[in-house]
């Protein structure tokens, strides 16, 4: 199936970026969660084993992972829909623009490595498909991919209780929906999933390691952390 470039909808992208410039400083000070920080340590792990070099960082926020990689000897380059959020990165020292997610394609480079913590979620189910295949394409050969999402029911919709203004968009998938939409273009190595207990939402939280298709590797499809 020949799949068209992703443009995303102009309207969502205003209210996405209005919605994120407005919190950017917020959560810039707000303290992780301890099971994001252990996220971000398991996949830290994975790169140092595979002697990575370079991380892009979709959907950066205000630059902490960035700066946490950074930290660990592991060059990001980091992209965000946000300019408030883009300040914060470069405030961090950390390599950083502003870019949306149809929008990575015209960077006209690779990277070692994609990480994506819930920077998916606002991507519509329709063109889903398109931007896995754009991250893929912006990995270099056994490039690893960490995708995390909330999820767990398949919907998509402006979510009513936000109390970002504009109210966001959001898509959700199934454990299941998501592993299949995953397989055209990456091998899964490892999948977690998190109960909703565990990240305090009404969501479970999808983890998943993938690599970039066509590379070997060993598959841990389990309910553990490799």
């Amino acid at each position: 199936m020949k799949l068209e470039g992703y443009e995303m909808d102009q309207t969502l992208k205003e209210k996405l970026v209005k919605s994120y410039d407005a919190e950017a400083h917020r959560r810039n000070e707000d303290v992780t969660p301890e099971w994001k920080d252990a996220e971000r340590e398991t996949f830290l792990g994975w790169m140092i084993e595979e002697k990575t070099s370079s991380v892009f960082d979709l959907g950066a926020g205000p630059g902490k992972d960035s700066l946490f990689f950074q930290e660990n000897g592991i060059h990001p380059f980091a992209v965000d829909i946000s300019p408030e959020m883009i300040s914060l990165c470069r405030e961090k020292e950390v390599q950083a623009e502003v870019l949306s997610c149809d929008e990575v394609n015209k960077l006209g480079r690779k990277f070692d490595a994609v990480w994506a913590m819930n920077s998916l979620l606002h991507i519509q189910k329709k063109d889903i498909e398109t931007v896995l295949r754009e991250i893929h394409d912006l990995l270099n050969e056994r490039g690893l991919f960490y995708l995390g999402l909330y999820g767990g029911d398949n919907k998509e919709g402006v979510w009513e209780d936000d109390h970002y203004e504009p109210k966001r968009f959001f898509s959700f998938h199934s454990s299941t929906a998501i592993q299949q939409l995953v397989a055209t273009y990456f091998t899964i190595e490892n999948v977690v999933v998190l109960p909703p207990h565990t990240v305090g939402s009404q969501l479970e939280f999808q983890s998943l390691i993938l690599r970039k298709k066509g590379s070997i590797g060993k598959n841990n499809i389990s309910g553990q952390a490799k």
